[in-house]
């Protein structure tokens, strides 16, 4: 299933991909775009116009079928769930919230896993950027407009710089990356154990990372996206290419280190976390420090929300606390994010807008942590494997880690 999401100039660029596609592709498309609540639509008509295939005004609780376009309603958060896409009445009392192309991409993410392709065209602002993340969290495919060929190109522009992005396409260019992709999908993975071994090995020399402990099925997934994005048959084939081919190693580094990660993931697990804050802090002597450790903490997320639920309640207790919380990855380009503390509009999705105020500052196409929550954190590159613990800690959050391990 291909979501696509388009904002300022997005017309022009969905009219020249649709015109590429295909009747027969057998490929569901879904289109998000900005539009305001209750504004009358000119899209189907539009692109009824230029496209091969049906299109479809979505309605709540549609079931999605293949050969077909299906346009969101103006000014609506759509999600899909169980092949069928659902949203509230853009019109109702409930407020709009939120970035709808973000939100629709996560869904998709999570409904389709691997089977998910993200398509982000003309648009101003950075929406899209955190659901192409989701997408390739899930070992999905994601596309980004040529910025040249962009009316307005923040939109494609945010999401490469994110490192969200398979491929940079004009549109008229993307309908035959998304046949080559479907066709090479569709084929059975490999079970050449000598060859994956090999590749893995090839890995560790390169990174110094060892990924045999990293959960095989996950694993396969992401080798065998690299292998179509590269439109690499068989797996003898990738490892005869990236023997002669060192950076794509580290492209394949990047994709097995892709975590699916956001402020506040599963609210209920930091429902519990700020339960047991007071346990863990009301008995400790004035001035000892408040130790925490996030291992594999991507990005940066999970370690910022944390320092979150920590001011909250030293405002609430009224006396200071002494808070450190480290935050670790291998990766080092997700620590460069995540000391930037420079986040994309989409995070409106996760935090909610009192956070919003008092913890960030709005900037162009983003929100930046404030001084006071990045100052309680420190950001390092570790190998929770193979290097030195942190010690006298208070505090260890592995969730966005262990998911990732064999038991």
């Amino acid at each position: 299933m291909v979501g696509i999401g388009a904002s300022a100039g997005g017309l022009e660029a969905l009219e020249e991909f649709f015109s590429a596609v295909p009747a027969n592709s057998g490929l569901a498309f879904v289109v998000i775009s900005h539009q305001r609540p209750g504004q009358t639509s000119l899209l189907p008509q539009l692109l009824g116009k230029r496209a091969a295939i049906p299109v479809v005004e979505a309605t709540n609780g549609v079931h999605v079928e293949p050969n077909h376009m299906y346009l969101a309603p103006p000014g609506s958060r759509m999600s899909l769930e169980a092949g069928r896409l659902f949203f509230p009445d853009p019109t109702g009392a409930e407020p709009h919230v939120g970035l709808p192309i973000d939100h629709f991409f996560r869904s998709l993410a999570e409904s389709r896993g691997p089977d998910a392709v993200g398509i982000v065209l003309s648009g101003a602002g950075s929406d899209g950027t955190l659901g192409l993340k989701a997408i390739k969290g899930h070992a999905g495919m994601t596309i980004a407009q040529d910025a040249n060929s962009a009316r307005y190109s923040s939109m494609p522009q945010s999401a490469i710089a994110a490192g969200a992005v398979d491929f940079v396409r004009r549109p008229q260019e993307m309908a035959d990356v998304l046949l080559s992709y479907a066709r090479r999908a569709r084929q059975a993975p490999s079970e050449n154990t000598q060859a994956w071994h090999r590749i893995f090995l090839l890995l560790q020399e390169r990174s110094g990372v060892d990924f045999s402990v990293y959960k095989m099925g996950t694993a396969q997934r992401r080798v065998e996206r690299r292998m179509h994005v590269n439109q690499i048959a068989s797996l003898g084939d990738y490892l005869r290419y990236v023997q002669v081919t060192p950076h794509e190693l580290d492209a394949l580094f990047s994709e097995l280190l892709i975590g699916v990660t956001n402020f506040f993931r599963d609210p209920p697990a930091f429902e519990a976390l700020a339960q047991a804050v007071p346990a863990l802090l009301d008995e400790r002597p004035d001035g000892s420090p408040v130790r925490v450790w996030v291992p594999g903490c991507s990005t940066g997320e999970e370690a910022y929300a944390i320092g979150i639920l920590l001011q909250e309640y030293q405002s609430a207790r009224g006396a200071p606390l002494n808070v450190q919380i480290f935050g670790s990855d291998v990766d080092p380009r997700a620590i460069e994010t995540a000391r930037s503390g420079f986040y994309p509009a989409g995070i409106v999705n996760d935090v909610t807008p009192a956070r919003l105020e008092r913890f960030f500052v709005k900037a162009e196409n983003g929100y930046r942590v404030r001084k006071e929550l990045r100052d309680l954190v420190v950001f390092a590159v570790h190998n929770i494997l193979s290097d030195p613990p942190f010690s006298k800690l208070d505090l260890l959050s592995c969730r966005n880690l262990l998911i990732y391990l064999e038991s």
